[in-house]
């Protein structure tokens, strides 16, 4: 399971059933959880936690310091779920002390090819990230979002539960829960239906999110203005209750 050309330092810890290819390098203070796979030439730097049945494609880099020029050397980590697919040429760096420390990917994620995650980023669960997406520190991407190929995130941004980027998008503002931006500088065009449907939400609160996405989006209403009347919406459909949620922890504004 172990190709006799890779280099494994004797402090990382593997666990059961984990296959290493030729050339790629596991330095001192990573742990790799049950099943992992783990291709050729990939580097796994610490200290860094991955969980089970995670698979690390070629060329990837993960648990790197960061270039962020605060850092100075101090003990930070990167921890990882179970069950996500990491593509060719994926940089992930570990957490600051000047933030939580962490850098946190969740499990059943799909980071694509050449994606790369800043530090003391955190992405929650079954998050798509399409080739080329970069997201800058500090940046959270939850649960079921979705970023299309080349979409930039600034740091300190938010992309919401079942948010969907287009192509190219460029976010400097936080994206609220189940809407679709696209373009550069990033623009609210609807909501996430199509992902809605896929994902089980009901006729019924795929369009109470549609009005409350107008409330917000269409009505020329202050943003609190808005949340008043998502509040009485929210009553009569829970999932409106999310969006509130980020709007009201928003600290950079929305994408309008």
């Amino acid at each position: 399971m172990i190709d006799p050309r890779a280099i494994i330092d004797p402090a990382a810890r593997l666990g059961e059933g984990v296959s290493v290819g030729p050339w790629s390098i596991v330095g001192p203070g990573v742990e790799i959880g049950d099943g992992c796979r783990i291709e050729s030439h990939v580097i796994i730097k610490g200290p860094t936690v991955i969980g089970r049945n995670n698979h690390i494609f070629q060329f990837s880099s993960v648990g790197e310091d960061t270039p962020d020029l605060k850092y100075k050397g101090e003990d930070t980590r990167l921890v990882m779920g179970d069950n996500n697919v990491i593509r060719e040429g994926v940089t992930i760096h570990r957490g600051t002390v000047q933030d939580q420390g962490e850098t946190r990917i969740g499990s059943d994620n799909l980071l694509m090819a050449y994606v790369h995650v800043g530090h003391d980023s955190v992405i929650g669960n079954h998050c798509i990230l399409v080739n080329n997406a970069a997201l800058a520190g500090h940046v959270y991407v939850d649960d079921w979002a979705i970023l299309s190929g080349y979409t930039l995130v600034h740091q300190f941004c938010r992309i919401g539960a079942h948010a969907f980027t287009g192509m190219g998008c460029g976010i400097g503002k936080d994206v609220p829960a189940y809407v679709m931006v696209s373009g550069n500088p990033a623009e609210a065009k609807s909501i996430n239906s199509e992902g809605l449907r896929r994902r089980g939400f009901s006729k019924e609160d795929i369009a109470g999110i549609n009005k409350a996405y107008k409330i917000i989006y269409r009505r020329k209403l202050t943003l609190a203005e808005a949340l008043v009347e998502l509040e009485s919406l929210a009553a009569d459909c829970q999932p409106v209750r999310l969006l509130i949620e980020t709007l009201q922890s928003s600290s950079r504004g929305i994408v309008r």
